[in-house]
């Protein structure tokens, strides 16, 4: 009888002991960051017919959909930092995508002058995302987590890639600005060669993130980056899911690119095959996932499509209606994008919030979750958001938008910044004012999300109060910003042409007609 006990209890013992330790586990981490997707281009805000998303449906299910959720830039290389550091682009210096270039360059820079046309000079933007800074992969990996990259990455090639970044896998090792060459192979990787012929590349990272997840000792804890080439150009998709969504095209939608909606039910599927691989796996209990855009939807190339009935058009990749601009532009549609976390035991499933965030808040949201110092020197931006992650009210504070450049699309404006406080926004312009003074837009996004009516003379005090944090963000950060163009030529400025996008796209046009 005594022996029987004491099997019992040893019994007993193994199962507490057990649990214990799937208790004590350390959280595991999967951030999947859509590339160019905009926050109207899912199904989660109501602001689509004709993408479909119901993996991410799915995702919001398990945790919180965010409504209001801020890339830190309206174009993806410097969001991508401010996610790995917590920085700002104001801080890290990086504001453009330019890790792609040959030149390197690690601190930011203003030219003397610009052509006369333009009454400020834009930036010239840092090129890597240098090696000093401590990243989320380098944190995690030293408190003992396994890491892995996988897809797009844009923040510099040797001796800046995802592996001096702290993650011990990258594929497909590519430092490019999208997928090399096309989405559907053939490809172009240099050392990364299709399965089978027309793969898809975001099949693929899935196949590799899934096969990386069934390698690892699922006792240690992972972090992986699933950083998605989707949705950027080049624009092409399979055939099978574009000959679907010809079937749903109708043109009274702003919304009417085939291509486009294949690629999104591309990158869709993904997300749903990585779910169900965690799921597999029995390890959803103690996984963390983020899904996030690195900035707006691309409203400004042509894409050349063809109806059901053999008619072909040319058309922009998307509509990020009802929000202004898109990718490129500070206005909403460039920066506002999806947001869903699931965090178990502390998300709510199938919760949303309204609470403003930017992709800043990552870094220390994610370390303060698990319980990694954020390093003393290092200055963050970000504001750790776990109060609103359980569903409550979180003021996080005003957020700053630092765009300093003037790329010639739909909706542009010169190097600009802004800042977001509850629901006004400010649009500071360099320079383009009387006498090159700052020029500003004011605007109420509770009562006019499209950005339209700009208020800034009706409410000159809001506009200085609000302009007093730009002006404290870019001192803090020790930005450079634009200068008064001394090569300026009253004759040669053409202020209508601000907002026009130069000999592009517009509007679709059909090609013929049958």
């Amino acid at each position: 009888m005594k022996k029987i006990i004491s099997v019992l209890v040893l019994s007993l013992m193994f199962v507490v002991a057990k649990a214990q330790n799937t208790d004590n586990k350390k959280m595991n981490v999967v951030f999947i960051l859509a590339d160019d997707l905009g926050w109207a281009d899912v199904t989660l805000y109501g602001k689509t017919r004709l993408y479909e998303t119901p993996n991410l449906e799915r995702l919001a299910a398990r945790g919180v959909t965010f409504t209001r959720a801020y890339a830190a830039s309206p174009l993806c290389t410097p969001t991508r930092a401010s996610i790995l550091t917590g920085q700002t682009p104001a801080r890290t210096g990086i504001t453009s995508p330019a890790a792609h270039q040959p030149k390197v360059q690690l601190k930011a820079s203003v030219p003397p002058k610009a052509a006369p046309g333009f009454k400020s000079v834009a930036c010239k933007p840092v090129t890597r995302l240098d090696t000093i800074l401590p990243t989320l992969g380098k944190l995690l990996k030293a408190d003992g987590y396994n890491t892995a990259h996988f897809g797009k990455w844009h923040l510099g090639r040797e001796p800046y890639t995802p592996i001096q970044h702290g993650f011990d896998v990258d594929i497909p090792h590519w430092p490019g600005p999208g997928p090399a060459g096309s989405f559907v192979a053939p490809w172009k990787y240099p050392k990364f060669k299709a399965n089978y012929e027309n793969e898809h590349i975001e099949d693929r990272m899935a196949d590799e993130a899934i096969n990386w997840l069934r390698s690892q000792d699922l006792n240690k804890p992972f972090f992986m980056n699933y950083w998605q080439f989707s949705v950027h150009a080049p624009f092409d998709a399979k055939e099978s899911l574009i000959k679907y969504y010809q079937s749903k095209i109708d043109f009274t939608d702003l919304q009417h690119s085939p291509t486009y909606a294949a690629m999104v039910h591309s990158l869709d599927q993904a997300v749903g095959r990585l779910l169900d691989e965690i799921d597999r796996l029995g390890i959803s209990d103690r996984t963390a996932i983020v899904f996030f855009s690195d900035n707006g939807g691309n409203m400004y190339n042509g894409i050349r499509e063809t109806t059901q009935s053999g008619e072909e058009f040319i058309t922009e990749p998307t509509s990020n209606h009802p929000l202004r601009g898109g990718k490129a532009t500070i206005y909403e549609g460039g920066v506002r994008v999806p947001c869903v976390i699931a965090w178990p035991k502390l998300t709510k499933p199938g919760s949303r919030s309204d609470v403003m965030i930017q992709s800043t808040d990552f870094y220390p949201t994610i370390l303060n979750q698990l319980g990694i110092k954020i390093p003393k020197k290092h200055k963050i931006d970000g504001v750790d958001i776990s109060v609103a992650l359980k569903g409550e009210a979180q003021n996080r504070g005003p957020i700053v938008t630092y765009f300093p450049h003037n790329p010639k699309i739909p909706n542009w404006l010169p190097p600009s910044v802004s800042v977001h406080e509850g629901y006004w926004k400010l649009i500071r312009i360099f320079n383009y004012g009387k006498d090159f003074t700052h020029q500003y837009l004011l605007y109420n996004l509770k009562q006019d999300i499209g950005e339209v009516h700009n208020l800034a003379a009706k409410y000159p005090k809001k506009v200085k109060e609000l302009d007093a944090i730009i002006e404290e963000h870019l001192k803090d950060t020790k930005a450079v910003i634009p200068i008064a163009n001394p090569a300026f030529d009253p004759q040669k400025y053409h202020p209508e042409e601000i907002g026009i996008q130069k000999g592009g796209l517009r509007v679709a046009k059909r090609i013929n007609h049958k």
